[in-house]
C-alpha cells in the first residue's frame, strides 16, 4: 500500500488547477490517491479538483472526487456510468436475519423480458428501457455493489428524517448498483479510437451517458422490486436515488463525477461497509467542493491487500455474520475477502470530514440486517450460521 498522506486543512494546490482534498489529519488518504488529482489538474481545461474524503486510487483516474473542466474526458467518469444507491422504505412485519436470507432472489441470473414476462418486478418500468440493454438487467454486479436490508438505527437530525417519512427502528432497502457493461461499452468505444483523451463529439457521447445514467436508475428500480416482492414486502418508490458516476453540464463546464454524489442540496446514502453503518445525509456542498459529497467509506486496501491480508486475519464464518448481527449473502469467497470491512477507511471519519468542511448535515444511521453481494448457491442462511469444517481449515486456523 502506498505511504499515508494526512493533510490537516483543504489547502489549494498551486498548480494548473486548484486541488482542495476535503480530509483531515485524521483521515487515511493516499499518496497515490493526491498524485492523481494532480495530473488530473494538469490535463488540458481543467478549472478545479475536489477529493472527498473517502478518496483513493483508481484506474487512471481517483475515485472520491469531482472535478470541473472545460473539456468532457470520459475517462474522468469511468466504465460504470450511472452507478449510484437508491434507499427504498420497506413494510416488514417480522424480521428474522437468517429467514430474510433465504428468500432473497437470485439477483446474479437477469431479467429475460420474454421468459420472465409475469415478473411483478416489470410494474417499475415506465417506457422503454434505456438504449434497448438488456444484459445484465436486474442484476446487481460484482465488485463493491451490493443490495442490503436495513434498520434506521440511530435519528441524527429529525427534521431531515420526517421530511423522508423515516423513523428509528424503520427498515430500508439500500442498493448500489449500475449499468451493468453498457457504461463499459461506451467508455471502451471511446478509450479504443481516443485513449484517454478528450470527447471528440460532447454531445454524441453525453446523449449515450444519459441513458446509461438513465439505465442505472431503472436497474436499481428493479433490484429494489425483485427484492421487496421475494420478501413479502409491497412495492415501494425510492426516497433516495443519487448517482455517483457521471458527467453534469453545469454553468458552461463538465463537471466529472467518480466516486462522488451530488451534494447541492440533495439526501444522499454514503455506504459504510458490510460491518458498520451507513449514513444518510443531507448534503448541501457549494462550488469549492464541486457541489459534491462522499459515496461511501473508500478502500483502504487494495483487493489484493485485501485478499491477502483477510485470509490471515479473517474466518469465512466471521465475514458471513458480522459484529452488528447481520448476514451477508456471498456464495464467492474471494470477493468476501476484497469486501471485508477492514478493507475500507472508517465511515465515521469520512462523516466527520465532511460535517468539519460544511459539506452535510448527518441525518440518520442504518445498520445492516441482510447484505446480498452474490448468489450462495449452498443456502445463504445456512452458510452464514453453520460451523467450519476443521479438514477445511488451513494456516494458522484460518481458511
Amino acid at each position: 500500500m502506498s505511504q499515508q498522506t494526512s493533510r490537516p486543512e483543504s489547502v489549494p494546490d498551486t498548480g494548473p488547477a486548484a486541488v482542495t482534498v476535503f480530509a483531515s489529519a485524521r483521515s487515511w488518504i493516499e499518496s497515490d490517491a493526491v498524485d492523481q488529482c494532480h495530473q488530473v489538474a494538469a490535463l488540458d481545461g481543467m478549472v478545479s479538483v475536489a477529493g472527498m474524503p473517502d478518496l483513493h486510487p483508481g484506474k487512471g483516474a481517483p475515485i472520491g472526487a469531482a472535478m470541473t473542466s472545460t473539456v468532457l474526458y470520459p475517462f474522468l467518469v469511468g466504465s460504470d456510468i450511472g452507478c449510484g444507491i437508491a434507499v427504498f422504505p420497506v413494510d416488514l412485519k417480522r424480521v428474522v436475519p437468517e429467514q430474510l436470507a433465504r428468500r432473497f432472489p437470485d439477483l446474479d441470473v437477469a431479467l429475460d423480458p420474454e421468459r420472465d414476462a409475469d415478473d411483478p418486478a416489470w410494474g417499475v418500468l415506465d417506457g422503454g428501457i434505456p438504449a434497448g440493454h438488456l444484459d445484465g438487467l436486474g442484476t446487481v454486479g460484482r465488485g463493491n455493489h451490493f443490495v442490503e436490508l436495513a434498520r434506521i438505527s440511530t435519528v441524527l437530525d429529525p427534521g431531515h428524517t420526517d421530511r423522508l417519512g423515516l423513523a428509528a427502528d424503520d427498515l430500508v432497502l439500500i442498493v448500489h448498483s449500475g449499468s451493468r457493461g453498457l457504461g463499459e461499452r461506451i467508455l471502451r468505444e471511446h478509450t479504443e479510437r481516443y485513449g484517454a483523451g478528450p470527447a471528440a463529439d460532447p454531445a454524441d457521447y453525453l446523449r449515450r451517458h444519459d441513458e446509461a445514467v438513465r439505465w442505472g436508475s431503472l436497474n436499481r428500480r428493479l433490484l429494489a422490486a425483485r427484492v421487496l416482492h421475494a420478501l413479502g414486502a409491497g412495492p415501494a418508490e425510492p426516497i433516495v436515488d443519487e448517482c455517483h458516476n457521471l458527467v453534469e453540464c453545469r454553468d458552461g463546464t463538465y463537471l466529472h463525477r467518480k466516486g462522488a454524489a451530488p451534494g447541492d442540496g440533495r439526501d444522499v446514502l454514503i455506504a459504510g461497509t458490510r460491518g458498520t453503518c451507513s449514513y444518510l445525509v443531507a448534503a448541501h456542498a457549494g462550488p469549492r467542493a464541486n457541489f459534491s459529497v462522499a459515496h461511501g467509506a473508500g478502500r483502504k486496501m487494495s483487493r489484493a491487500d485485501a485478499l491477502r491480508r483477510g485470509r490471515v486475519k479473517h474466518t469465512v464464518e466471521e465475514l458471513r455474520r458480522t459484529p452488528v448481527g447481520s448476514l451477508v449473502v456471498c456464495g464467492d469467497r474471494q470477493l468476501l475477502f476484497e469486501e471485508a470491512p477492514t478493507a475500507y477507511k472508517r465511515i465515521e471519519q469520512v462523516i466527520a470530514d465532511l460535517v468539519a468542511h460544511g459539506l452535510a448535515t448527518p441525518a440518520a444511521t442504518t445498520v445492516p440486517v441482510v447484505t446480498y453481494k452474490t448468489a450462495d448457491r449452498g443456502g445463504p442462511a445456512r452458510a452464514a450460521g453453520r460451523r467450519e469444517r476443521p479438514e477445511r481449515r488451513l494456516g494458522r486456523g484460518r481458511w
